[in-house]
């Protein structure tokens, strides 16, 4: 067959990506053409998101750099991370940079929630763990700060919003808002009163695959896109992306998204809405053909990337080399909130029960042991409480990579683990668009089955002795 191209948009909290995905004969490829970095910035008392540095990568150089090398491309669709948000005033322009869910500023927030929904009624409604930087608990933040806007846009809508030339917000991300009814997929109207914002204030919502329409002309000459391209709505927060992704050859798997965060779950036909999933912290979040995503935050490779920059942007490699042959050591709650803020990390580590902050290997080996353990912990509780066998499990995403954690993991599991792709998300992102446009056909199981044929995998089993 012809080859086809499809654009993704993928922006995570570390780093950003435009890649082109060519689809032929049953198989993606991807192909990068700009990468970028990504990170908050501290401004007026709050750490934010530089808004137009972000635009500026994806409009000014990433979409042009596309257009250049694959002037075929037919469809752009954007993935980002969750919850967070801009307030607008007018169109395109946000009121001002957005807010990180890193910023120490919803403890207030979460109190005056709770007293007016109990925890138990809100996980009934929203079916998500408590995490105290949830959209829901930062729009009432917004609210007792007197900060407002006559429209909110989810962070992927931003972009997706210019590029489509209307706004929308696309499901799955807006099943982590805390804003959205669990089972009908639609907002839920007391959570909204309960944040202080009017329907009207949010776009509506989209399901991923949706084909928006063409760019605007002009915005697709100036990017030198063809004027044939259109947008299509995809699974815009980049976990659920992944989770598309994930190459399983069987519906008996766990998967490990790994990046910033560690995203670890499985797979149901419905939410799982038990006292005992609410009591495990496990969220029910919108996937891809009506699935539910039933997972946990977990801690994630943020403490590593911090801890890499608190000792002064040390290279990484030489670090896991260290950590590779540092003894198992003490372990930590990679879940404790006091993990969640950006810096001190070493020294948080070492004040809960770590090796001393300056040793890079031994600090290394306790937050990769620590996490190995999370993830285990996290899976054989994803089993118990839905009852899903797992025999497999796929580590995606940039931790992939790390062939130490990988292996630790599945010793922790005692079940092989499956590492790669290291860009699902991205691959995702093309997957739905290439199956909206029928490049691709067939079930999520028919889009992974394309995965596994197009990328190179590692497997790690477990070591009867990990010692």
């Amino acid at each position: 067959m012809t080859p086809r191209v499809f654009g993704a948009v993928d922006i995570g909290a570390s780093g950003g990506r435009v890649m082109a995905g060519v689809v032929s004969d049953g198989r993606v490829e991807l192909h990068p053409v700009h990468r970028f970095a990504n990170g908050v910035i501290e401004h007026d008392g709050h750490l934010r998101w530089p808004f137009h540095k972000l635009m500026g990568e994806i409009l000014a150089l990433g979409l042009p750099r596309l257009g250049q090398a694959f002037p075929t491309v037919e469809s752009i669709g954007v993935d980002t991370w969750a919850v967070d948000y801009a307030l607008f005033d007018v169109p395109h322009e946000p009121i001002d940079d957005p807010i990180s869910y890193r910023d120490d500023r919803t403890a207030a927030a979460v109190a005056t929630v709770h007293a007016a929904m109990a925890p138990e009624e809100l996980f009934a409604r929203n079916g998500l763990q408590h995490l105290p930087f949830t959209t829901l608990f930062q729009l009432v933040a917004d609210r007792e700060e007197g900060r407002t806007g006559e429209r909110i846009v989810l962070m992927p809508d931003l972009p997706a919003a210019l590029l489509a030339g209307v706004a929308r917000t696309e499901v799955t991300n807006a099943s982590t808002t805390g804003l959205l009814d669990v089972r009908t997929r639609t907002w839920d109207p007391e959570l909204l009163a309960l944040a202080g914002v009017r329907p009207e204030q949010l776009p509506p919502l989209e399901e991923p695959g949706t084909v928006r329409g063409p760019m605007p002309p002009q915005m697709a000459t100036t990017f030198e896109l063809p004027t044939t391209c259109v947008f299509t709505s995809v699974a815009s927060h980049d976990t659920a992306s992944a989770v598309v992704a994930v190459p399983a050859t069987t519906d008996r798997f766990a998967y490990v998204i790994s990046g910033t965060w560690s995203l670890v779950g499985v797979e149901t036909a419905e939410p799982v809405l038990t006292e005992a999933a609410r009591l495990a912290r496990f969220s029910n979040e919108a996937g891809v053909d009506g699935r539910t995503r039933f997972l946990r935050n977990v801690g994630g490779l943020w403490l590593l990337q911090e801890c890499l920059r608190e000792w002064g942007d040390v290279p990484l490699a030489p670090v896991l080399a260290a950590a590779a042959v540092a003894p198992g050591g003490p372990m930590i709650d990679v879940d404790d909130p006091v993990f969640i803020p950006r810096g001190g990390m070493p020294g948080r580590i070492a004040a809960a029960g770590g090796p001393p902050a300056g040793d890079h290997g031994a600090v290394a080996r306790c937050i990769l042991d620590s996490l190995a353990a999370a993830h285990a912990r996290t899976i054989d509780a994803a089993v118990e409480l839905t009852g899903r066998p797992v025999d497999v499990v796929h580590m995606v995403g940039g931790g992939s990579q790390n062939t130490l954690l990988c292996q630790l993991t599945a010793d922790a599991c005692g079940r092989p683990v499956v590492a790669g792709p290291v860009e699902a998300t991205a691959l995702g992102n093309v997957l739905v668009q290439a199956r909206a446009h029928g490049a691709l056909t067939g079930s999520l199981e028919d889009l992974r089955a394309v995965v596994a044929a197009s990328v190179p995998l590692t497997r790690y089993d477990p070591r009867s002795d990990p010692s």
